[in-house]
C-alpha cells in the first residue's frame, strides 16, 4: 500500500533523528517519568487483579486489542498517508499514560484500578507495541526499501525505556515509602513539563510540514481519542462493571503515553515523522478528555448508584 499523496516521496517518508536531545535527552526524560510512575506502585497494585479480574481484564481487552483495531480501521478508512498511519499505530500500542490518574481523581474513577491498568499495560506494552508496530510497517510499507522494525535488539531498547524505570521506582520505595512520598509531586510536575516539550520539540522539528500533517491527522486523532474515550467507558459498562470502574477505564484507555511513543519513534525508529500523530494527540486528548469527565459526571442515574 503505497500513498500518492504529494509531498510524500518515497526518499523522504522515514527521517533519521540523530541529535543528542533525542538519542540521549529524550530516554532520559521519559525515565524520570517512568521512575515516577514506579515511585507510586507498589505490588499489592499487581495483586487488586485478583480482586478486581473484570474491571481490569476488560479494560485491557479494550485497550490491547479493541484500540489498535479502532485505529487501523480509520486510517484505512481515511486514507492516511503511510508514515502517518504507522505513527497512528504506534500510538494506537501505546499504554495509558500517568496523567490519566489525575482525570480520574478529578472525575470520580476509581485511581487505584487506573494505577493498576498503567502498571500493568506499561508491563505488557514490551510485547504488544512491538507487535502491532511491526504489523503496521509491513502493512502500510513506509520506507521505501523495508521499513526498519523493531527486532530483537530494539524490543530491549523499549523494555530497558518502560520497565526497567519503573522496577527501580518501586524498589525505591520499598526502601523509604516517606521519600517516595516526597519525590512524587516534583516527578510529577517534571512529567508534565517533559510531556510538553516533548510535543513542542516534536512540532517544531516538523514546522515546515506541521500543516499538512494536521490536514492529515487532524481529523483523525481526534476521532480516535473521542473513539478511545468513548469505548473505555461503554465496553466496561456493557460487561457490568462498576461507573466509577468505568471512569477510570476510560480515562485509561483514551490518555496515552505520548511522550513513550514519541520517544519510541524518535530515538528507537529514528523517525520525527511517525513523532508527529503522538504529538498531535497529546495536544487533543487533554480538552477533550475534560469533556469527556464532565459528560460522564454530570448525574447519576439510579442504575449508576446500583451498579457503582
Amino acid at each position: 500500500m503505497r500513498s500518492s499523496r504529494p509531498g510524500f516521496d518515497a526518499e523522504t517518508q522515514v527521517i533519521a533523528v540523530d541529535s543528542a536531545l533525542t538519542s540521549v535527552g529524550l530516554p532520559i526524560a521519559l525515565a524520570v517519568v517512568m521512575f515516577g510512575l514506579g515511585l507510586s506502585l507498589t505490588v499489592a497494585d499487581f495483586a487488586r487483579i485478583a480482586r478486581q479480574p473484570r474491571a481490569v481484564a476488560v479494560a485491557l481487552a479494550t485497550q490491547l486489542v479493541l484500540l489498535p483495531l479502532v485505529c487501523f480501521g480509520l486510517v484505512v478508512a481515511l486514507g492516511l498517508n503511510p508514515v502517518l498511519a504507522v505513527g497512528m499505530m504506534l500510538l494506537a500500542a501505546s499504554p495509558g499514560g500517568t496523567t490519566a490518574n489525575l482525570f480520574s481523581h478529578l472525575f470520580r474513577g476509581d485511581v487505584a484500578l487506573n494505577i493498576t491498568l498503567t502498571a500493568v499495560n506499561s508491563v505488557l506494552a514490551v510485547i504488544t507495541l512491538p507487535l502491532v508496530v511491526n504489523f503496521a510497517l509491513d502493512h502500510f510499507e513506509p520506507a521505501a526499501e523495508g521499513a526498519v522494525g523493531l527486532e530483537f535488539g530494539k524490543v530491549a531498547q523499549v523494555f530497558a525505556i518502560v520497565l526497567v524505570p519503573v522496577v527501580l521506582g518501586m524498589l525505591v520505595r520499598r526502601w523509604s515509602a516517606a521519600f517516595a512520598d516526597r519525590a512524587d509531586k516534583p516527578v510529577r510536575i517534571f512529567s508534565a513539563v517533559v510531556l510538553v516539550a516533548v510535543i513542542a520539540g516534536t512540532i517544531v522539528a516538523e514546522l515546515e510540514n506541521i500543516g499538512g500533517y494536521l490536514a492529515d491527522i487532524g481529523l483523525v486523532t481526534v476521532l480516535f481519542c473521542a473513539c478511545s474515550l468513548t469505548a473505555g467507558y461503554l465496553v466496561p459498562r456493557l460487561a457490568k462493571v462498576g461507573k466509577r470502574q468505568a471512569v477510570a477505564s476510560a480515562f485509561e484507555v483514551g490518555v496515552h503515553n505520548s511522550t513513550l511513543a514519541i520517544t519510541v519513534a524518535l530515538t528507537v525508529l529514528g523517525s520525527e515523522q511517525l513523532a508527529v500523530p503522538a504529538a498531535v494527540y497529546g495536544v487533543v486528548m487533554f480538552p477533550l478528555a475534560a469533556a469527556a469527565g464532565f459528560l460522564l459526571t454530570r448525574g447519576k442515574t439510579e442504575r449508576d448508584a446500583v451498579l457503582g
